[in-house]
């Protein structure tokens, strides 16, 4: 008979109910860490129209130099009532010195991406390095984003894209508050 396998303890520093400590190389990033909450529009020349959205932007972080990011988004008719879900996004910020980021986020529609940039004083500007599809996904060749911490305490976001043989160009923006510090 052999023994049971025994888990070393759980320490209370990595226990999932703890807040540990940002990583230092988070900090051009503390900032933007807890849950945003607000309205953006977006179109695209292959769209009918331009739309409104609801958007909620969460930004977490285990102690270890990555954020945790998730985004999701509600299309909204001309009253601000939801219609029904539309974007959603997660993924992971690897953040490098000097205030280097590497973002890896990946959507249901089957997109995964890569993206480099800078994070410094409030913003962060990412730029495709690579994007990989799926078979049935549609095309998405670049995209651009830009996150600002303003003074009024929101954050904004931007996010140029290049897809179905179009250039770069504008396709949504946003303007969130927080609405806890996670």
């Amino acid at each position: 008979m052999s023994e049971p396998v025994r888990k070393p303890p759980f320490p209370d520093a990595l226990r999932a109910d703890a807040a540990p400590a940002p990583h230092a190389l988070l900090g051009p990033l503390i900032g933007f860490l807890g849950t945003w909450a607000g309205r953006g529009r977006g179109g695209y020349p292959t769209l009918d129209e331009d739309f409104s959205y609801a958007q909620e932007v969460t930004f977490r972080h285990d102690g270890r130099p990555f954020l945790h990011y998730e985004a999701r988004a509600w299309l909204l008719d001309a009253d601000d009532v939801p219609l029904r879900p539309s974007a959603r996004e997660s993924g992971w910020w690897r953040v490098q010195p000097e205030g280097r980021v590497e973002a890896l986020i990946t959507q249901p529609t089957g997109i995964a991406e890569i993206l480099v940039g800078h994070a410094a004083d409030g913003v962060v500007d990412l730029t495709t390095h690579q994007v990989a599809s799926a078979p049935t996904a549609k095309e998405v060749s670049a995209t651009h984003r830009r996150y600002t911490l303003t003074d009024e305490g929101t954050l904004t976001y931007v996010h140029d894209l290049a897809a179905v043989g179009r250039p770069l160009q504008h396709h949504l923006s946003a303007r969130l508050r927080r609405e806890d510090r996670g």
